[in-house]
């Protein structure tokens, strides 16, 4: 390896074969990414013993961390759901509002309910109540779908204790705390301008598929639930992300004595997750043996979906330290700061070109944080920009949602639209998202600087 480059161009050809991969040979990401780290490294002339310790090095200490929180996350989202909490919250949401709130409504509702279920959960949870409301109000379903939609969104990709910023967050060393509070400074603007003012802007351009009435039911809205169990819900969904932000500024205000240390402990991910996962099944714990039954086999079935996020993420871990081994991340980071890209722009633009070649937000962010982590270490980024450095990946990550991904045909097939109408209003709200959310870090960077 006498020459600099060749580890770089090893790795430009490993992502590459990864896109090629996943498009072509429509192999399962994690696959992908594990074949295509192992030929990186070994292109770029690692030896292949090595190149296995690499890999057993980066995947190891990625999942000491996302494993346990993706995990605990899974559980703490499918009790909320199966104790009808979510549900209950949305009957509070809508309860006698007209449809001038009820896009706001939707919009606040998806970012909530975003940050303890996964985004196509929350999807299929919350669709027949907006099939319902839209029935009951006379308008077209996705005029409140869209806001959902975005809420759901933003939360899941800016919002931790969210699979996605968790895991890139990992990857760049960057402090829970802070991404969590620069992901809702600059995810409630991104939904704000992606959900209720692009769906009242395809109202007014007359975009709005109105004949989609069909598949609709003709009642009000199927939501059961009292406002005690909302105030519940909502309790517990704030509780980890409050802890987290309070363990961040306990050394700023306290200093480091044994106070200190206790919010700390408490407020880290695993101990706020786990905390919350207790609070939930306390305040909606079943009174029937059977019930109770039904807790523990959700808890069960939570895990399955999740280990194909902890996988993905572990093999993601994987590629970047063989970008580190191999010394392709310092030559990255070299020509991206010798080129003046700033870690901001960096990550967002290998998020965005990932995101529109391959579809998968996941696989977006988790490639790009691997590219982007040398850039941050040798740019030698405070906190707090490392922390809107993970929002901008997740904002790249996040943005034209078209037809290579699957949330596309999700929100396609829930909401019965045409390939052109889900284009025109869910890809273009998607981009909007991700532009939003970029614009708003790079606010965010020059207010902090």
């Amino acid at each position: 390896m006498t020459d600099p480059m060749h580890p770089l161009l090893a790795t430009g050809g490993a992502v590459a074969l990864l896109l090629w991969l996943v498009l072509k040979l429509r192999m399962t990401p994690f696959l992908a990414l594990l074949v295509t780290t192992l030929i990186a490294a070994l292109a770029a002339g690692m030896p292949p013993m090595q190149a296995i310790e690499s890999v057993k090095v980066g995947m190891g200490g990625t999942l000491g961390f996302i494993a346990v929180i993706v995990g605990l996350g899974s559980i703490f989202g499918a009790l909320l759901q199966a104790s009808g909490g979510i549900e209950a919250l949305a009957a509070l949401f809508i309860r006698g509002s007209g449809i001038k709130r009820l896009p706001w409504l939707m919009g606040f509702l998806g970012v909530i309910v975003a940050i303890p279920v996964f985004f196509d959960v929350g999807l299929i949870i919350l669709a027949p109540i907006i099939f319902a409301l839209a029935a009951r109000l006379k308008t077209a379903p996705v005029q409140l779908a869209i806001p959902l939609l975005a809420g759901l969104a933003t939360a899941h990709a800016f919002v931790p204790p969210t699979p996605g910023p968790m895991a890139v967050a990992d990857l760049l060393r960057a402090d829970i705390g802070w991404v969590a509070l620069f992901g809702a400074l600059a995810g409630i603007p991104a939904m704000i301008v992606a959900g209720p003012l692009w769906a009242g802007m395809l109202d007014r351009l007359g975009w709005l598929p109105v004949h989609k009435q069909d598949s609709a039911p003709n009642d009000a809205p199927h939501v059961t639930g009292t406002a005690s169990d909302a105030r519940k819900a909502l309790l517990v969904i704030i509780m980890p992300l409050a802890l987290i932000c309070v363990a961040t500024v306990a050394p700023l205000l306290l200093g480091d004595g044994k106070s200190s240390a206790l919010l700390q402990f408490i407020g880290h991910p695993f101990s706020a997750l786990l905390l919350s996962c207790g609070l939930v099944y306390m305040l909606f714990r079943p009174d029937h043996d059977e019930q109770r039954a039904k807790f523990r086999q959700v808890c069960e079935r939570a895990l399955e979906p999740a280990g194909a996020i902890i996988l993905v993420t572990g093999a993601g871990g994987a590629f970047k330290q063989v970008l580190v081994d191999t010394g392709a991340g310092a030559e990255l980071a070299g020509a991206a700061l010798g080129l003046g890209f700033a870690p901001l722009v960096a990550g967002f633009v290998l998020a965005l070109l990932v995101r529109v070649a391959q579809g998968s937000a996941t696989v977006a962010m988790i490639t790009s944080a691997g590219l982007t982590a040398p850039i941050v270490e040798a740019a030698a980024l405070s906190p707090q920009q490392t922390a809107l450095t993970v929002i901008a990946i997740a904002a790249g990550a996040t943005a034209a949602s078209h037809v290579n991904d699957s949330g596309f045909w999700l929100v396609s097939r829930y909401f019965n639209l045409s390939s052109a109408e889900t284009l025109r209003s869910w890809t273009v709200s998607s981009t909007l998202i991700g532009v939003t959310g970029f614009l708003a870090t790079l606010l965010l960077s020059y207010v902090i600087a």
